[in-house]
């Protein structure tokens, strides 16, 4: 019976934590207004870390990003530097959709990422595909941007595997001036 009730306790306080997780529209009064087009068009610098599902750091990167527009239309030339000496690139294909929402399209992207503005904040969702022992490895993403001022964000991001948490990233993101 001891086990039932610890059961039951658990089961409760997991749905009271993800019923109180934030919501993009609990940004939508922040400034300044997050537009991709206008913070990821020129040259910036991002630094961040990995972390694994116990929050130990399993690696720490910097990367130069570039972005460029054209209407409704934009590219973002990120290029990782790993603390172990190695090196990625990842370009995003965005599209503006609509007003706060945009797709996105990369070659480690499988499918289209879809993401929303509210405020200062960008919510997105989609799934990496990274190399695990020299092996593709899907890991769904719960992205989430956050613009601190005009030049500068955070971004905290969520990994996922089979539903349960496998890891983080959070990352610093400036415009270079």
């Amino acid at each position: 019976m001891k086990h039932a009730w610890q059961g039951m306790i658990a089961l409760l306080l997991l749905v009271l934590l993800v019923g109180c997780s934030a919501k993009l529209e609990d940004y939508q009064g922040e400034q300044p207004q997050l537009k991709l087009e206008t913070f990821f068009n020129g040259d910036l610098v991002a630094h961040g870390i990995v972390q694994d599902y116990s929050g130990k750091v399993i690696q720490r990167f910097t990367a130069d990003l570039k972005g460029t527009w054209d209407g409704n239309e934009g590219v973002l030339d990120e290029q990782f530097y790993y603390a172990d000496g190695t090196r990625q690139e990842r370009i995003w294909y965005l599209t503006k959709t609509a007003d706060n929402t945009y797709e996105g399209r990369a070659s480690d992207v499988e499918g289209t990422a879809i993401g929303t503005t509210s405020g200062n904040a960008l919510h997105w969702r989609y799934t990496l595909i990274i190399e695990l022992d020299g092996e593709p490895f899907a890991v769904d993403l719960d992205d989430w941007m956050y613009l601190v001022d005009e030049n500068n964000m955070i971004n905290r991001t969520q990994m996922y595997k089979f539903g349960l948490p496998v890891g983080e990233i959070t990352l610093y993101i400036g415009k270079r001036s």
